[in-house]
């Protein structure tokens, strides 16, 4: 995709970068140092896309000055049974204060993006004070492969790259895979980051089956990601594991982590959505937890529309265990907190899909956005708890019908758990 526009009298065209899929500007106009905040804000929020040819550092200030304009016209939404003074706000619903609010961060983001520079095609930035962003680009060029020649994007867009390339050099520690320095996690871009400790942690500490000391154990770890889970579970003694992803830069990325952890003989890394052909002794899932439309690559990690991963995971569970295998599905109960899916649902996919519930193993998130309370969300996050459900196939039952990928399922529950 490319964007076109009018400077000195000429006409230019460059390709068209954006993070979350947005098309370029329909106007373009080249802005300066001049520009005040509020002048950017109007025409920002009427779609404009403002080319920046001054100061680098000017150019961050302006965006900073864009996102209190943004804010300050965001309305934070009503928690529930807000009082004030003697009398009784509306309240809004979970899930109305969920939809408002990601409405309200998209509109705000919107306007930001329309901020951006021209990236030339050595990968350099001609403004004054701009840094070197060469390494940064073409760490990006592994997800984006055609980014080549003049190139449009935000600024905004530049300081994910940038930010993003940072944490792929310092990597994220893992208190689960040992000691430090050998306990990095390096996350590349679009690449969700393992910043979220509590779920790394639950399948750090459960029980592994009592067959791991079969020679010919197996493990599967369904969208790998940065890797991080298919490591944890080679760390703790598991012989052969296979971790598989849709996307082809988390494949290379995970590769990349367990090459530096010494892991890379035990684990294999393949490009494919779901299950390999072999079946496991093990296989473990932490999909996307809300199942609404994500806007980005990164957001595909946290939002699944219509449960997609999530039921073409628990539906493939039967065909690929091994007789006795177990799977723990990590997850957390946020979609229930926001009424995004109704409390028994889990159980009931669960069950229809001819599993029961082994064991749970629960811990409540240790993430910034749960103990900020200036978040809107923050009465509901408060009280997530995030939960690694060990399933197993239920052999009580003795009705089946064939599955959607040719194995039989069982299908109706006598008991959900069995514990």
């Amino acid at each position: 995709m490319f964007v076109k526009w009018q400077e000195l009298g000429q006409a230019f065209q460059a390709r068209w970068f954006s993070s979350h899929g947005a098309k370029p500007p329909k106007t373009i106009q080249v802005v300066y140092d001049d520009l005040s905040a509020d002048q950017a804000h109007r025409l920002a929020s009427e779609g404009v896309g403002l080319l920046w040819r001054g100061d680098y550092h000017n150019a961050r200030q302006l965006l900073m000055a864009l996102n209190r304009r943004v804010q300050r016209k965001t309305i934070k939404p009503t928690l529930p049974q807000q009082t004030q003074g003697t009398h009784q706000l509306k309240s809004s619903s979970p899930q109305q204060l969920f939809h408002q609010y990601r409405h309200q961060q998209a509109q705000a983001l919107n306007v930001m993006h329309k901020l951006v520079l021209v990236v030339q095609p050595d990968r350099q930035i001609e403004l004054p004070r701009a840094p070197c962003v060469d390494s940064a680009l073409q760490a990006l060029t592994v997800v984006q492969p055609d980014l080549t020649g003049l190139m449009m994007l935000s600024l905004k867009d530049l300081q994910g790259i940038i930010g993003s390339y940072e944490w792929s050099k310092k990597g994220v520690e893992i208190a689960a895979l040992g000691e430090p320095p050998n306990n990095r996690i390096y996350p590349a871009y679009g690449v969700f980051s393992p910043i979220r400790g509590e779920y790394v942690e639950l399948v750090a500490q459960a029980p592994l089956p009592q067959s791991i000391a079969d020679s010919d154990f197996l493990a599967v770890d369904v969208g790998t990601g940065t890797g991080v889970l298919a490591a944890v579970l080679a760390r703790r003694g598991v012989p052969r594991v296979i971790a598989t992803d849709s996307c082809e830069a988390a494949i290379q990325c995970a590769q990349h982590n367990l090459a530096l952890l010494g892991l890379a003989s035990q684990v294999e890394c393949r490009h494919q959505a779901f299950f390999p052909q072999e079946q496991a002794d093990l296989i473990v899932c932490n999909p996307p937890w809300l199942p609404v439309k994500a806007r980005s690559s990164l957001d595909a990690a946290v939002y699944d529309p219509d449960h997609r991963m999530l039921k073409g995971f628990l539906s493939g569970l039967n065909a690929h265990l091994k007789p006795g295998g177990r799977a723990w599905l990590i997850l957390s109960d946020l979609a229930e907190l926001l009424e995004l899916r109704p409390r028994n649902w889990l159980q009931w996919e669960i069950e229809k899909n001819g599993l029961i519930c082994f064991n749970k193993l629960q811990c409540k998130p240790q993430h910034h956005k749960a103990t900020d309370r200036s978040n809107p969300l923050y009465g509901v996050r408060k009280h997530e708890t995030t939960t690694l459900w060990v399933l197993e196939k239920n052999l009580k039952l003795g009705v089946t019908v064939k599955g959607q990928e040719g194995g039989l399922h069982l299908r109706v529950g006598l008991d959900l758990y069995r514990d």
